[in-house]
């Protein structure tokens, strides 16, 4: 049944379109993949879509020599390649592309800042020389330099009747002090309000579909907590290698990569409270509740809760793939962890006694994203008692990507004469409930940015309680090789390791599921 054939209307708890103002985006570093990949395009989109501001500025600032010119054909080829819809509105590039300019000078140039100013000074109207936001796609080691002389130049202030925000990507910092640092470093020159860090999970429509599921459905709110859920696992899987990203992976690691941000991110959204309002604040002060009530973890328990892995020559779906060890700009004898496995316990009234498990991976056999909530068994009698172990638990998985959907698992009577009983799936599909476009995280999120809405934004405590927990693991690593039980073959779940971890209190880990 489609979903015109339902009664009831749309409840807009929002207005589809922000409230933005007019305003200059600078992009520093614009002339990376990033920019190219995900920036442009999704501000193309944006301004497809009537949701950009009435009048805005794209500034881009490189160091490489080129001309408004030269850098709007070199975006409209990336178009092509990049963009969500095809071909590309010819109509809508041309009035889009009218507002893309570019600003050559190195990020350690006194001069370069003033020769930006003068560039914003250019623009026709107050709003475009003073709204402004500052986009850092740079290295996280040049953010605190980058901020500084914009501040110098006059262009980043913390008061004032305009507004400017810093957009800055992860990864943010590498470890606890690192965080606390770089932290001290954006908040000299701006308030913590100003201040945008970008997790792109958090933009994916689906993440934000998990707290509209979970409490605005009373059916499903009543059983999330201890007395229903069994156990929940949250698994992102990654079908691709590391490739040439081996020597980033070398200093991240699957633990600072995935599960110090995203992961964390999902099961932060699964297992608050419910806010008492939907406005930003609200929303993450609940999310860092719930990352501070995580137990916290000794050498000992790391030892017996945590997982690292690393994958081994092997094959994903008929495809040769190379060792860890064996990837460009990776040390022949690398102990870094391309797998992660954790068993995390919230001591908290909702979740005492629930155990979350957590597993990312490179080279697995595909990649997926997805929340499986288990419910508690039936009781041992009927047909519990018959059926023993043949007979499956309930489970609600959220499946974040791809094929993005949710489906509950029970169990149902197999027809014919005999009593026989078999798991079955109810399915929901975003793609053919709704039949709409699913924008890209970005296009989200630099909407949000522009409107100056925080909710999807992680706040400092969030970072740095995050980075508590990913330290105290990485500390009870410190100095131990892998074992065996600890390598994977390209190709397979993960390693012998993880499956124990789960086998300690009689679960297994269950593969994501496609939604048709």
């Amino acid at each position: 049944m489609s979903a015109d054939q339902y009664e009831g209307q749309v409840c807009n708890i929002s207005s589809e379109r922000k409230l933005t103002e007019p305003c200059s985006i600078i992009i520093f570093g614009a002339s990376g993949d990033l920019t190219a990949r995900k920036l442009i395009p999704a501000l193309y989109h944006l301004s497809k879509e009537g949701l950009m501001p009435p009048d805005f500025r794209v500034v881009g600032f490189a160091r490489r020599e080129k001309t408004d010119e030269s850098w709007r054909k070199e975006l409209r080829a990336a178009l092509d390649q990049f963009s969500r819809t095809k071909p590309v509105d010819e109509k809508v590039w041309a009035s889009f592309s009218k507002n893309l300019f570019y600003c050559v000078g190195d990020l350690t140039d006194v001069a370069a800042y003033k020769k930006l100013e003068q560039t914003l000074t250019g623009f026709n109207s107050e709003p475009l020389r003073n709204n402004l936001l500052f986009y850092l796609a740079t290295q996280p080691s040049q953010f605190a330099e980058v901020i500084e002389q914009i501040h110098q130049a006059g262009l980043l202030k913390k008061n004032g009747s305009a507004w400017q925000r810093l957009v800055v990507e992860k990864p943010f910092g590498h470890d606890l002090a690192s965080a606390r640092a770089l932290n001290a470093e954006l908040t000299r020159y701006v308030h913590e309000q100003q201040v945008c860090r970008i997790d792109h999970y958090l933009g994916k429509e689906t993440v934000q579909n998990i707290l509209m599921f979970r409490f605005s459905n009373s059916i499903f709110e009543r059983l999330w907590n201890r007395e229903s859920v069994d156990h929940v696992q949250i698994t992102v899987s990654e079908k691709i290698g590391v490739g040439d990203r081996g020597g980033y992976y070398e200093e991240a690691g699957a633990l600072r990569d995935m599960v110090q941000n995203h992961m964390l991110q999902v099961l932060a959204l699964c297992a608050m409270e419910p806010p008492v309002s939907l406005e930003a604040e609200s929303v993450r002060d609940e999310k860092v509740k719930l990352l501070k009530s995580i137990r916290p973890l000794s050498h000992e328990e790391v030892a017996k809760q945590i997982v690292r892995g690393q994958y081994f020559a092997g094959t994903v779906n008929g495809e040769a793939r190379p060792g860890y060890r064996q990837e460009p700009k990776v040390k022949s004898d690398s102990n870094v962890e391309t797998y992660a496995a954790l068993k995390l316990f919230i001591d908290n009234w909702r979740w005492s006694g629930v155990p979350f498990y957590l597993r990312t991976g490179k080279n697995l056999p595909m990649s997926a994203s997805e929340v499986r909530i288990q419910f508690r068994p039936t009781p041992n009698v009927l047909f519990a008692a018959q059926c023993g172990k043949s007979l499956d638990t309930n489970a609600l998985a959220l499946r974040l990507q791809p094929n993005e959907g949710i489906y509950l698992r029970f169990n149902g009577k197999v027809p014919g004469m005999s009593l026989g009983v078999r798991p079955v799936r109810m399915n929901f599909s975003y793609d053919s409930e709704f039949g709409a476009y699913t924008p890209e995280a970005y296009e989200r999120l630099l909407l949000e940015a522009i409107a100056g809405d925080a909710t999807l934004f992680i706040r400092r405590d969030e970072v740095e309680t995050a980075w508590q927990i990913v330290d105290s693991i990485r500390a009870g690593w410190e100095g131990k090789p892998l074992t065996n039980r600890e390598f994977y073959s390209a190709g397979t779940w993960g390693p012998i390791a993880a499956d124990d971890l789960l086998a300690q209190l009689g679960h297994v880990w269950h593969e994501p599921q496609m939604i048709k």
